[in-house]
């Protein structure tokens, strides 16, 4: 394995892992959802049941993730579900029979919905730890796994027909990206575990010691407990028991969910709005998700950079009303060349969205954390089949028009919320963010 003395570097690679396992793994069943609805005979409503399972997963198992959460700890929470996603896949080669399917799917989303919130804890804690922006080129190592998956998925499409085989390969190249990151990630003191076994002192040795003071100082690295604006440090520390969310975290949901149906209507229905309403040919309709998907990988990689020298406020608020003006103009314009272009905007503008919004959420605590990680990923798997219905009903040019609205309220949701200034950001996790009244 890589070995990386710096302590940041360590940190971020081993965050890292965990983004890149979650799309890894989500985008590998994916690409086989043919061969699995062929091999139980699954009707298209049947298959959108299935995909709106994982949804229902999440969102069921929520308050048991922020207990977890608290109990735990994200390290060990961030593993735990990261190694059972892995094991998951096996489970998901030799499905017998649609109701275990279903209950398969339920148990994939709430275990999605574990290590989203614990790997945006610790890239959160990690920007505290250290005082550098990390988060963005964390994400985008989410879209990188799933690049690889689909790469491995046409490989071994090609090579063999038997899911166990091509699931085998992918679980264990998950269980690897699950080893790596074990040593690399914050602990309960805010420092990192050697490949021993032991406490590395070293990182926050390096960074002047101030590794562990941040991590208490962000709570949500160790999930011990929520700290809510005023309170004190002690009083942070206590475990108490899920509370109603404030109006900052609902804020803050509200810009997430809309984000993340943003960004996930796109990657579900931009190839088929190229191929009937623009008129793309075969060959080009595909270029609508690929330009989308490039761009948002390549947003997250400067984003970090963007954020330090505008703000977390002003990118989401910003780019969110790129994503939607560029979009509707798109549609309003018509044709090839202005979808794509359109789509580019997308695919610039809402990428850092998730990023930003999950270090504000982080700030607020583990259990606003885990509320505003499980509306994104209701949006992001619930968003799709909605946006069909639309389509269905008015017509694909409606339904994408109401994309470009989600995009738009984003940047409404974005006016709501106090930002940490970027003079004094990442370092000032220890007073959490709060939605303008």
């Amino acid at each position: 394995m890589l070995r990386v003395d710096d302590p940041f570097r360590r940190g971020q690679l081993a965050t890292a892992a965990l983004f890149c396992s979650l799309g890894f793994q989500y985008a590998t069943w994916a690409s086989r959802l043919p061969a699995i609805k062929s091999d139980l005979g699954l009707s298209a409503a049947e298959v959108g049941l299935l995909l709106m399972a994982t949804g229902i997963g999440a969102v069921g198992t929520f308050p048991l993730v922020a207990l977890l959460m608290r109990r735990l700890g994200s390290r060990r929470l961030a593993l735990g579900s990261a190694t059972c996603l892995a094991l998951l896949l096996l489970a998901m080669s030799g499905l017998p029979d649609y109701p275990v399917a279903l209950a398969v799917m339920l148990v994939d989303g709430a275990l999605v919905g574990g290590l989203n919130v614990a790997m945006n804890a610790q890239g959160a804690a990690l920007e505290v730890a250290y005082e550098r922006n990390a988060m963005a080129k964390l994400h985008a190592t989410f879209s990188g796994g799933s690049l690889g998956a689909a790469l491995l998925a046409s490989g071994m499409n090609a090579a063999t027909s038997t899911l166990i085989v091509h699931f085998g390969v992918a679980a264990a190249l998950l269980l690897l990206l699950v080893g790596y990151a074990r040593t690399g990630l914050l602990t309960e003191d805010g420092t990192q575990e050697a490949a021993g076994g032991t406490a590395d002192a070293d990182g926050a040795d390096a960074e002047g010691s101030r590794g562990a003071d941040a991590a208490d100082a962000a709570i949500v690295a160790d999930g011990a407990a929520d700290s809510p604006a005023g309170a004190g440090a002690d009083a942070g520390r206590k475990k108490r028991r899920w509370t109603v969310p404030s109006k900052a975290t609902l804020w803050l949901g509200a810009a997430m969910v809309f984000g993340t149906v943003t960004e996930g209507a796109m990657n579900d229905w931009s190839a088929l709005y190229m191929k009937e309403v623009a008129k793309a040919s075969a060959e080009v309709a595909p270029m609508g998700i690929a330009v989308v998907s490039t761009m948002m990988v390549l947003a997250r990689i400067f984003a970090d950079g963007w954020r330090g020298r505008w703000g977390d406020g002003r990118i989401v608020r910003v780019g969110s009303a790129l994503a939607g003006l560029g979009l509707a103009l798109a549609l309003v314009t018509g044709g090839v060349v202005p979808a794509l272009l359109g789509f580019a905007c997308v695919g610039l503008g809402i990428a850092a969205v998730t990023p930003c919004v999950y270090v504000a959420a982080a700030k607020n605590g583990s259990d606003a954390l885990t509320v505003v990680a499980t509306m994104g990923t209701t949006g992001l798997l619930a968003g799709p089949p909605v946006i069909g219905f639309i389509a269905n009903g008015s017509g694909l040019v409606w339904g994408m028009a109401a994309v470009a609205a989600t995009a738009l309220l984003v940047s409404v949701c974005a006016t709501r919320i106090r930002w940490t200034p970027r003079e004094s950001a990442p370092a000032a996790a220890a007073q959490p963010a709060a939605a303008e009244v």
